[in-house]
Protein backbone atom coordinates (compact mmCIF):
# COMPACT_ATOMS: atom_id res chain seq x y z
CA UNK A 1 0.00 0.00 0.00
CA UNK A 2 1.40 3.70 -0.88
CA UNK A 3 1.42 5.76 2.31
CA UNK A 4 -0.27 8.87 2.65
CA UNK A 5 3.01 10.80 2.56
CA UNK A 6 4.06 8.99 -0.75
CA UNK A 7 0.71 10.10 -2.59
CA UNK A 8 1.03 13.63 -1.32
CA UNK A 9 4.65 13.85 -2.86
CA UNK A 10 3.47 12.34 -5.86
CA UNK A 11 0.83 14.68 -6.36
CA UNK A 12 3.03 17.77 -6.10
CA UNK A 13 5.77 16.58 -8.10
CA UNK A 14 2.57 15.65 -10.57
CA UNK A 15 2.12 19.55 -9.79
CA UNK A 16 5.76 21.33 -10.40
CA UNK A 17 5.91 19.15 -13.73
CA UNK A 18 3.21 20.19 -15.39
CA UNK A 19 4.15 23.63 -13.88
CA UNK A 20 6.86 23.36 -16.43
CA UNK A 21 5.01 22.50 -19.52
CA UNK A 22 2.12 25.23 -18.75
CA UNK A 23 4.87 27.76 -18.11
CA UNK A 24 6.35 26.71 -21.30
CA UNK A 25 2.96 27.20 -23.34
CA UNK A 26 2.51 29.93 -21.24
CA UNK A 27 5.42 32.19 -22.26
CA UNK A 28 4.38 31.52 -26.01
CA UNK A 29 0.52 32.74 -25.77
CA UNK A 30 -0.72 29.40 -26.17
CA UNK A 31 -4.28 27.87 -25.54
CA UNK A 32 -2.98 25.09 -23.05
CA UNK A 33 -1.45 27.44 -20.06
CA UNK A 34 -0.05 27.05 -16.29
CA UNK A 35 -3.27 26.19 -14.89
CA UNK A 36 -4.86 23.69 -17.56
CA UNK A 37 -0.99 21.47 -17.35
CA UNK A 38 -1.55 21.53 -13.64
CA UNK A 39 -4.70 20.16 -13.51
CA UNK A 40 -4.52 17.61 -15.86
CA UNK A 41 -1.10 16.23 -14.49
CA UNK A 42 -2.25 16.16 -11.12
CA UNK A 43 -5.78 14.15 -11.78
CA UNK A 44 -4.08 12.13 -13.94
CA UNK A 45 -1.67 11.16 -11.32
CA UNK A 46 -4.35 10.82 -8.77
CA UNK A 47 -6.46 8.56 -11.37
CA UNK A 48 -3.76 6.69 -11.95
CA UNK A 49 -3.31 5.72 -8.01
CA UNK A 50 -6.80 5.24 -7.55
CA UNK A 51 -6.55 2.73 -9.89
CA UNK A 52 -3.56 0.69 -8.05
CA UNK A 53 -4.64 1.28 -4.75
CA UNK A 54 -8.12 -0.17 -5.74
CA UNK A 55 -6.34 -3.10 -7.27
CA UNK A 56 -4.40 -3.77 -3.99
CA UNK A 57 -7.37 -3.23 -1.82
CA UNK A 58 -10.17 -4.90 -3.47
CA UNK A 59 -8.26 -7.56 -5.92
CA UNK A 60 -8.35 -11.34 -5.01
CA UNK A 61 -10.57 -14.61 -5.34
CA UNK A 62 -13.82 -12.47 -6.06
CA UNK A 63 -11.97 -10.26 -8.50
CA UNK A 64 -10.02 -12.31 -10.49
CA UNK A 65 -10.12 -9.86 -13.69
CA UNK A 66 -9.23 -6.52 -12.16
CA UNK A 67 -7.01 -4.29 -14.05
CA UNK A 68 -4.61 -2.23 -12.29
CA UNK A 69 -4.42 0.26 -15.01
CA UNK A 70 -7.91 0.20 -16.37
CA UNK A 71 -8.24 3.47 -15.34
CA UNK A 72 -4.81 4.99 -16.42
CA UNK A 73 -5.77 3.79 -20.10
CA UNK A 74 -9.03 5.59 -19.97
CA UNK A 75 -7.48 8.80 -19.46
CA UNK A 76 -5.31 8.48 -22.17
CA UNK A 77 -8.66 7.95 -24.14
CA UNK A 78 -10.50 10.30 -22.64
CA UNK A 79 -7.97 13.07 -22.52
CA UNK A 80 -8.14 13.47 -26.59
CA UNK A 81 -11.58 15.11 -26.27
CA UNK A 82 -9.61 18.27 -23.95
CA UNK A 83 -7.47 18.29 -26.61
CA UNK A 84 -9.34 18.39 -29.86
CA UNK A 85 -10.23 21.55 -28.01
CA UNK A 86 -7.37 23.22 -28.23
CA UNK A 87 -7.38 22.46 -32.29
CA UNK A 88 -8.56 25.64 -34.06
CA UNK A 89 -9.33 26.12 -37.76
CA UNK A 90 -8.85 29.50 -38.96
CA UNK A 91 -10.93 30.26 -42.10
CA UNK A 92 -10.19 27.54 -43.32
CA UNK A 93 -6.60 28.52 -44.14
CA UNK A 94 -4.84 26.70 -41.37
CA UNK A 95 -5.20 24.62 -38.36
CA UNK A 96 -3.48 26.03 -35.20
CA UNK A 97 -3.22 24.54 -31.51
CA UNK A 98 -1.97 20.94 -32.53
CA UNK A 99 1.15 21.10 -30.54
CA UNK A 100 -0.90 22.01 -27.81
CA UNK A 101 -3.33 19.42 -28.06
CA UNK A 102 -0.25 17.23 -27.98
CA UNK A 103 1.16 18.63 -24.95
CA UNK A 104 -2.14 18.01 -23.51
CA UNK A 105 -2.09 14.53 -24.04
CA UNK A 106 1.64 14.33 -22.92
CA UNK A 107 0.96 16.24 -19.83
CA UNK A 108 -1.78 13.15 -18.81
CA UNK A 109 1.29 10.70 -19.58
CA UNK A 110 3.37 12.72 -17.43
CA UNK A 111 0.63 12.18 -14.05
CA UNK A 112 -0.19 8.65 -15.20
CA UNK A 113 4.20 7.87 -14.54
CA UNK A 114 4.29 10.02 -11.70
CA UNK A 115 1.51 8.07 -10.14
CA UNK A 116 2.46 4.98 -11.08
CA UNK A 117 6.03 5.96 -9.28
CA UNK A 118 8.66 6.35 -12.14
CA UNK A 119 9.62 10.16 -11.31
CA UNK A 120 12.90 9.98 -13.22
CA UNK A 121 11.30 9.17 -16.35
CA UNK A 122 8.59 11.81 -15.72
CA UNK A 123 11.09 14.21 -15.15
CA UNK A 124 12.90 13.12 -18.05
CA UNK A 125 9.81 13.53 -20.32
CA UNK A 126 9.61 16.90 -19.18
CA UNK A 127 12.81 17.86 -20.08
CA UNK A 128 12.87 16.17 -23.30
CA UNK A 129 9.07 17.83 -24.11
CA UNK A 130 10.70 21.13 -23.37
CA UNK A 131 13.69 20.61 -25.36
CA UNK A 132 11.50 18.96 -28.47
CA UNK A 133 8.96 22.47 -28.24
CA UNK A 134 11.68 24.67 -27.57
CA UNK A 135 15.19 24.09 -29.22
CA UNK A 136 15.14 21.26 -31.81
CA UNK A 137 13.52 22.62 -34.25
CA UNK A 138 15.67 25.76 -34.60
CA UNK A 139 18.14 23.44 -34.15
CA UNK A 140 17.24 21.48 -37.44
CA UNK A 141 15.96 24.73 -39.27
CA UNK A 142 19.87 25.70 -38.61
CA UNK A 143 21.35 23.05 -40.24
CA UNK A 144 18.93 21.46 -42.03
CA UNK A 145 17.41 22.16 -45.83
CA UNK A 146 16.04 25.00 -47.02
CA UNK A 147 12.52 23.51 -46.96
CA UNK A 148 12.51 23.32 -42.93
CA UNK A 149 13.18 26.97 -43.17
CA UNK A 150 9.71 28.09 -44.57
CA UNK A 151 6.49 29.26 -43.46
CA UNK A 152 3.14 29.71 -44.83
CA UNK A 153 1.64 33.10 -45.47
CA UNK A 154 -1.80 33.96 -46.47
CA UNK A 155 -2.45 36.64 -48.92
CA UNK A 156 -5.82 38.21 -50.05
CA UNK A 157 -5.42 40.51 -52.90
CA UNK A 158 -7.56 43.06 -54.79
CA UNK A 159 -7.00 44.12 -58.14
CA UNK A 160 -8.42 46.37 -60.43
CA UNK A 161 -10.15 46.03 -63.55
CA UNK A 162 -7.20 45.85 -65.66
CA UNK A 163 -5.21 43.89 -63.74
CA UNK A 164 -4.31 40.83 -64.97
CA UNK A 165 -4.48 37.76 -61.95
CA UNK A 166 -1.69 36.09 -63.93
CA UNK A 167 1.01 38.54 -64.21
CA UNK A 168 0.19 38.57 -60.25
CA UNK A 169 0.88 35.21 -60.20
CA UNK A 170 3.77 34.95 -61.73
CA UNK A 171 5.29 38.31 -59.76
CA UNK A 172 4.77 36.82 -56.28
CA UNK A 173 6.53 33.57 -57.33
CA UNK A 174 9.04 35.57 -58.54
CA UNK A 175 9.94 33.22 -61.85
CA UNK A 176 11.56 35.69 -63.79
CA UNK A 177 13.78 37.40 -60.80
CA UNK A 178 17.82 36.75 -61.79
CA UNK A 179 19.08 37.36 -58.45
CA UNK A 180 21.24 34.95 -56.70
CA UNK A 181 19.10 34.82 -53.75
CA UNK A 182 16.53 32.61 -55.14
CA UNK A 183 16.17 30.85 -51.87
CA UNK A 184 14.91 33.91 -50.10
CA UNK A 185 13.32 35.92 -52.47
CA UNK A 186 11.19 32.73 -54.49
CA UNK A 187 7.43 32.44 -53.01
CA UNK A 188 5.66 28.86 -54.03
CA UNK A 189 1.76 29.36 -54.21
CA UNK A 190 0.07 26.51 -52.31
CA UNK A 191 -3.80 27.57 -52.63
CA UNK A 192 -5.39 29.83 -54.85
CA UNK A 193 -8.75 31.15 -54.90
CA UNK A 194 -10.10 33.55 -57.54
CA UNK A 195 -12.99 35.91 -56.79
CA UNK A 196 -14.64 38.40 -59.29
CA UNK A 197 -15.68 41.41 -57.10
CA UNK A 198 -17.79 44.01 -58.68
CA UNK A 199 -17.01 46.92 -61.12
CA UNK A 200 -14.74 44.70 -62.91
CA UNK A 201 -12.08 43.79 -59.61
CA UNK A 202 -10.61 40.36 -58.75
CA UNK A 203 -10.04 39.06 -55.38
CA UNK A 204 -6.80 37.04 -55.22
CA UNK A 205 -6.81 34.69 -51.95
CA UNK A 206 -3.59 32.24 -51.96
CA UNK A 207 -1.65 30.69 -49.57
CA UNK A 208 2.22 31.07 -50.31
CA UNK A 209 5.23 29.77 -49.12
CA UNK A 210 7.93 32.12 -48.16
CA UNK A 211 11.29 32.04 -46.37
CA UNK A 212 11.27 32.39 -42.27
CA UNK A 213 14.38 35.31 -43.15
CA UNK A 214 11.84 36.97 -45.10
CA UNK A 215 9.95 39.59 -42.72
CA UNK A 216 6.18 39.96 -43.45
CA UNK A 217 6.22 43.42 -43.83
CA UNK A 218 8.36 42.86 -46.72
CA UNK A 219 5.99 40.69 -48.12
CA UNK A 220 3.14 43.35 -47.72
CA UNK A 221 5.13 46.13 -49.66
CA UNK A 222 6.54 43.85 -52.27
CA UNK A 223 3.15 42.68 -52.94
CA UNK A 224 1.43 46.05 -52.54
CA UNK A 225 3.69 47.82 -55.39
CA UNK A 226 2.50 45.67 -58.25
CA UNK A 227 0.81 47.01 -60.74
CA UNK A 228 -2.97 47.12 -60.48
CA UNK A 229 -3.08 46.00 -56.83
CA UNK A 230 -5.84 48.24 -54.76
CA UNK A 231 -5.64 46.34 -51.29
CA UNK A 232 -3.42 43.48 -49.80
CA UNK A 233 -4.14 41.90 -46.42
CA UNK A 234 -1.25 39.49 -45.04
CA UNK A 235 -1.38 36.84 -41.75
CA UNK A 236 0.81 34.43 -41.20
CA UNK A 237 -0.72 30.82 -40.69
Amino acid sequence: MVSDWETVFKLCIALLFGLFIGIDRQLKQKPLGIKTCMVICISSCLVTIVSIEAFQKFAGPDHPNMDPMRLAAQIVSGIGFLGAGAILRRSNEGISGLTSAAMIWAASGIGIAIGTGFYIEAGLAVILLILAVNFVPYLIKWIGPYKLNQRDVSLKVVMEEHGNVTDLIRIIERKDDKSGNRHILQHRIRRLKIKDLDEGRHRVDMVITASEKEYTTEIYNFVRSIEHVTSVEVENL
